[in-house]
């Protein structure tokens, strides 16, 4: 048999590049950047670049006008790190200390005239601009800052996690329409014809079933999707943290939550009001402050950038259906539908009243909100895991068993099976974000958001769809009739 042999020959770069950050480090040294130049300014002899990174920005100098290089081209430069006399140290850049003596460069792509200008923080720019050309708006200071703190923030709630012997575990994005207080988006299947999938409004159920199969300590940073009407804090698509926890309490869940919010907001430099987050009930709430969603925050905290987390709980469980809310409507066919989740259970002592169907407007739910800086950051609560109250609360929106059966049968014989106790939150990373970074949309925390009109950044969607297409899924586009 012959033996055939392979070697393995490294690969030697012809350039180490180093970084803008990099260059204090370099001084008398011949190095090589990359990356695209910010700014030119031409001084005759002389031409000044600023030469921006991910790490940030040097100036270089060089001989000649440097013609053929345009503002936000994609260049490699080769040069002498230098530094600057005493009396042209730029304090305000932290390369300031010195420059780079162009000996060569290397145009990588060239970039045409820009549609919109990267300078400066962009909010000058109408939205349909900044968000069509979002790879440009994403390159500003500003921009890169805050997806480098999300970034940042989501690396330490996961290690925070990990640290509480949480496991991480991803859930389905094809599943079934559920009963969560807002419009699904559906998705037809081939294989199925005129059978859809709806996209996940969270992972409720899925994460409940996890408390069945033993997972005990479950989380996810889950992308969620739900139609409804487009805010300056809300949109199609978000992103949460999703944990969920068997065999606790109420308290039990509040408190791992504040820790690793605490850890979190700390490991990208955020100051919290409190280390202890206030708890209010949300009667106190609405008499003191007429929200349930509150600012704790002083004049002189809000200039800050404080975090003033607080906790809102012994919520009622039921309330009348606004008949100008269609999803309510659709849930609520008794005339009642849930404040928050249909999947929390009632506080122990209201649990007979639940089962007998008495009392519906006075029941409290075992549901708690994070509320920060005059948002809700996340909610949660203890959650039915019998059989019977959950079919319930189904019964008291109107729904008949069959209907029941159809909708969540599967959750109640999970719960025939020996399903804990267990409870959970899910807190909006995207709405976080933009408090630390003391932005007032979310869109400034979200690197290709939605556009106020709902269509998505950069790609033209929601698109028509070819005829081929729709007939391959058993679809047809009819005109709506005009009254």
């Amino acid at each position: 048999m012959k033996v055939v042999r392979a070697f393995f020959i490294p690969l030697e770069r012809k350039y180490m590049r180093t970084l803008a950050a990099e260059t204090p480090t370099q001084v008398g040294k011949t190095i090589t950047l990359q990356g695209w130049v910010a700014t030119k300014r031409d001084h005759g002899k002389l031409t000044f670049i600023d030469l921006r990174d991910r790490s940030g920005i040097v100036q270089c100098v060089g001989f000649g006008k440097m013609g053929e290089l345009s503002v936000e081209s994609v260049v490699q430069i080769e040069g002498l790190v230098k530094a600057r006399p005493e009396k042209l140290v730029n304090k305000n850049l932290e390369t300031g200390t010195v420059e780079v003596d162009v000996q060569s460069y290397t145009i990588l792509n060239k970039a045409k005239e820009l549609p919109i200008q990267v300078e400066g923080d962009g909010l000058d720019i109408n939205e349909e601009s900044r968000l069509r050309y979002r790879y440009l708006d994403l390159r500003r200071a500003r921009m890169q800052k805050i997806m480098r703190m999300r970034s940042k923030f989501i690396r330490a709630i996961r290690e925070a996690f990990y640290e509480k012997d949480f496991v991480e575990v991803e859930t389905p994005m094809l599943t079934k329409a559920t009963k969560e207080g807002a419009r699904d988006f559906l998705v037809p299947s081939r294989f199925q014809p005129g059978k859809f999938y709806a996209l996940p409004q969270s992972p409720q159920q899925y994460k409940q079933l996890l408390m069945t199969s033993g997972i005990e300590r479950y989380f996810q940073i889950a992308r969620c999707m739900r139609d409804e009407d487009l805010r300056a804090d809300r949109g199609f698509e978000f992103t949460q943290l999703d944990m969920e926890m068997s065999f606790v309490e109420q308290q039990d869940v509040m408190q791992i939550t504040e820790e690793i919010m605490k850890t979190a907001v700390k490991a990208v430099g955020g100051k919290l009001k409190d280390e202890t987050f206030p708890v209010i009930e949300y009667k106190v709430a609405l008499e003191k402050y007429g929200s349930d969603k509150f600012d704790l925050r002083t004049k002189e905290e809000k200039k800050e950038g404080v975090l003033a987390f607080a906790w809102v709980v012994n919520f009622p469980f039921f309330k009348k259906v606004d008949t100008k809310d269609m999803a309510e409507v659709r849930d609520g066919k008794s005339g009642w539908t849930f404040t928050h989740n249909p999947f929390s259970t009632p506080i122990a002592e209201h649990i007979k009243w639940h089962l007998a169907g008495e009392h519906t407007g006075e029941i409290i739910t075992a549901q708690y909100d994070l509320v920060c800086n005059g948002f809700e950051a996340g909610g949660g609560s203890i959650r039915a895991y019998q059989p019977e109250v959950l079919k319930a609360t189904m019964r008291t929106m109107g729904y008949s068993d069959a209907e029941i059966q159809d909708s969540i049968g599967h959750m109640l014989e999970a719960f025939e099976v020996g399903t804990p106790p267990h409870g959970g939150i899910a807190l909006g990373i995207d709405r976080l974000v933009m408090l630390l970074a003391q932005e007032t949309s979310l869109k400034e925390a979200i690197a290709f958001p939605m556009t106020s009109t709902g269509r998505t950044a950069v790609m033209d969607a929601p698109a028509v769809m070819k005829e081929e297409q729709l007939r391959e899924l058993g679809l047809q586009i009819r005109e709506k009739k005009k009254k």
